[in-house]
């Protein structure tokens, strides 16, 4: 007797468990299933300060308040190479700096080596735009956006043709899409054109 209604029982509890699931199973095959877009996280900038490079390099520049300015790790040897990192925001410019020394092969080949950093991005990238500035001080420059899944999506240098040639490339750490950068991508870009604008060769 105890048995059977032990049964019994254990009958109805898994009977009520398979109607549960069977109703929950009937009721979401009327609907369609839409995945949820990826959601990213908020991204709140600083509000733009300046201030000028502090270090002793032939060269000077104004810079944002909210970076670290680092020399170059991964090329020990060049003491006028530095990262402007921008810990914050998970970006780094590296800036890389060659004496032309009045050489025109010299600056040939900066101009070459930079025009070809650039360009190997080509195959990611969806379109590459190139714009000429003079700059207040008289130095010429180039500046490169990038679009697309690219590693650096902000390129240039400046040069004043006959003694000094500086070039930086945007990178960041991480590896989310370049959409869900975009408005840090676009700060920074910002941040560089006043770079630009304020360099000065010593």
């Amino acid at each position: 007797m105890r048995n059977s209604k032990k049964q019994g029982m254990d009958c109805s509890s898994g009977c009520i468990g398979w109607s549960l699931l069977l109703l929950l199973f009937i009721s979401s095959c009327g609907e369609d299933y839409l995945p949820k877009p990826m959601g990213y996280n908020r991204i709140d900038l600083p509000e733009r300060e300046f201030e000028s490079l502090s270090m002793d390099l032939p060269y000077s520049f104004q810079h944002s308040s909210h970076l670290q300015v680092e020399p170059d790790s991964f090329n020990m040897a060049e003491k006028t190479w530095i990262n402007l990192h921008y810990t914050a925001l998970g970006a780094r410019v590296h800036l890389t700096y060659k004496p032309i020394e009045g050489n025109k092969e010299n600056l040939r080949t900066y101009l070459d080596d930079a025009l070809n950093l650039t360009f190997k991005h080509q195959i990611k990238a969806y379109g590459i735009d190139e714009s000429v500035v003079r700059t207040p001080k008289g130095y010429t420059g180039l500046v490169a956006e990038l679009s697309g899944e690219v590693p650096t999506q902000f390129q240039f240098f400046v040069t004043d043709s006959t003694t000094h040639f500086l070039r930086g490339a945007l990178y960041f750490n991480t590896a989310v899409k370049n959409d869900s950068l975009a408005p840090i991508i676009e700060y920074v870009k910002t941040d560089m054109m006043h770079l630009i604008n304020t360099v000065e060769f010593n």
